[in-house]
């Protein structure tokens, strides 16, 4: 998904501030020369830095939005999808550490989280909460379980294209909604992280990637994107840390297409 933007944000709204915070106490251009007279900087600090302040602190701490760059969500959400998240859902932390300073919440099974890519922490991701701290994993020829637990996968007959793609409704804890399935297709078969737990656990590690289970660890969550078999996710990277979760996406506000598209605010509606 977007880059950090917290990472131009940041030191932008510290810059202005230390500016604005000299004038005050020090410089006095303001006070004594006037609006019309001052550095051009000086009064860029005095327009900008409470605007930026305000943005940082509404982005860092209680909702941001992001845009959907790829089709791993499909079909929950769409290339184009903008999207609004909770940053204070699963604890209040701080802009570009990520460092957690107060504790609100933990992500829910079927919940759609953002967090940081673990491989590489400036992207930020966006996939299905399928495996919690301690969760036993299996599937098995296109059966989920979660410890011993069958979960509910209903065909729906009336969307895709049977010769190439099933739709399915799935139930993950409280929330019921749709993924996508390629015939003849299947994702896990490559997936490097699930093939290495398997030879790791002394298991053998599928047959063409139809059978496998993993041990999601203290700490830390399993993802899968609803877009089962074009998602690069935690069967390709392997699970992400509790210190990665950024927030959990509650709405799409907007949906544009790519290129010179009018926006659209036809898909508007809460994320299941």
């Amino acid at each position: 998904m977007d880059f950090d933007f917290n990472l131009i944000l940041v030191p932008a709204t510290l810059i202005f501030f230390m500016i604005w915070l000299l004038d005050k106490l020090i410089w006095k251009q303001r006070a004594t020369r006037g609006r019309h007279d001052e550095n051009i900087l000086v009064g860029w600090a005095y327009d900008f830095w409470p605007v930026l302040a305000l943005v940082l602190v509404i982005r860092s701490f209680v909702v941001e939005p992001f845009n959907i760059p790829s089709e791993s969500m499909v079909p929950t959400l769409q290339t184009g999808d903008f999207i609004l998240v909770n940053k204070y859902s699963y604890g209040v932390r701080l802009p570009i550490t990520n460092t957690k300073f107060l504790h609100t919440g933990e992500p829910q099974r079927g919940e759609v989280a953002v967090f940081r890519y673990p491989l590489q922490p400036t992207v930020n991701y966006i996939k299905r909460v399928v495996g919690l701290p301690g969760d036993h994993i299996v599937y098995d020829r296109g059966a989920l379980s979660i410890n011993g637990k069958l979960i509910a996968k209903k065909a729906i007959a009336d969307q895709g294209n049977p010769e190439y793609e099933l739709f399915y409704q799935e139930v993950l804890g409280t929330h019921t909604h749709t993924i996508r399935e390629l015939d003849g297709a299947n994702s896990a078969s490559i997936a490097p992280f699930i093939n290495s737990q398997a030879n790791e656990g002394g298991k053998y590690a599928a047959t063409n990637g139809q059978h496998w289970e993993v041990n999601v660890p203290q700490g830390h969550y399993f993802m899968m994107g609803d877009n089962r078999d074009q998602s690069a996710d935690s069967r390709f990277w392997g699970f992400v840390p509790e210190a990665n979760l950024s927030g959990h996406a509650f709405y799409i506000w907007m949906h544009k297409e790519p290129g010179f598209h009018i926006p659209s605010f036809a898909r508007n509606g809460r994320i299941d």
